[in-house]
């Protein structure tokens, strides 16, 4: 695959993960009464990445989120020289998705932009209240264990074919543990777009949610090579 179309891939693969997981939020969690709630919104993150992955792991491998590009580097998986590529790719991808949810959002009366849009946050900006150490160890540890699982799936030596269900199924997880802490991240990208549509406190706060998911996907990826280390066959949802 050339670097276009890798490049495209993932920013149309970002760009899914941003609209569904963040728009579910937004528009979806708590309308009127019988919104979707937490437990929906952590199944629509889910399930973009479930289908993404499907959808364009052929391409670039499906990374979505620039923690997991530099995980795969640190677990040998990824050429340092194509981070540049991946991660300039999910950004503008997750800035589109959260612009673009804005201006669909604003369209209801009840809208009000000052409730955020899905943005990610600690103190005043967690849903919880929670401090900047409780959101630091989390998006740490939780972005270490998606690394994890997105390294074991990939392995050449897992089970073929079940590698973006476990993907899935592990960003799902990890939106019910840490939803009330921070509004869950693990995604640099994801935090990223709705920040700068927003402004003010989220993205104030915007530096956290670059440096502990790239520190959690550094040391998962690491662990990994680490723990797993097998001659690392060639992924089997990598594109060539």
């Amino acid at each position: 695959m050339s670097n276009m179309q890798k490049g495209l891939a993932e920013f149309i693969g970002t760009f899914w993960l941003v609209f569904g997981g963040c728009g579910s939020a937004v528009i979806a969690a708590g309308f009127p009464d019988l919104g979707i709630g937490f437990l929906g919104v952590a199944l629509a993150f889910g399930l973009t990445v479930v289908t993404m992955v499907y959808a364009i792991g052929h391409i670039s491998g499906g990374h979505l989120n620039p923690a997991v590009t530099v995980g795969l580097w640190a677990g040998g998986r990824f050429d340092a020289r194509d981070i540049p590529l991946y991660v300039i790719a999910q950004v503008l991808g997750a800035i589109v998705a959260a612009w673009l949810l804005y201006y669909i959002a604003q369209g209801s009366p009840g809208f009000d932009i000052a409730n955020g849009l899905a943005a990610n946050g600690f103190d005043a900006g967690s849903p919880g209240g929670y401090d900047i150490w409780s959101a630091l160890i989390i998006e740490i540890v939780l972005t270490a264990g998606f690394v994890w699982v997105i390294m074991g799936s990939t392995d050449g030596r897992a089970p073929a074919g079940f590698a973006p269900l476990a993907i899935g199924l592990a960003l799902t997880l990890i939106h019910l543990i840490s939803i009330p802490v921070t509004n869950t991240s693990v995604n640099p990208a994801r935090s990223t777009g709705p920040a700068l549509v927003v402004g003010g406190l989220a993205f104030q706060q915007l530096w956290l949610f670059w440096v502990a998911p790239l520190i959690g996907g550094s040391v998962g990826g690491w662990l990994y090579r680490t723990v797993g280390a097998d001659a690392f066959p060639k992924p089997n949802i990598e594109g060539d």
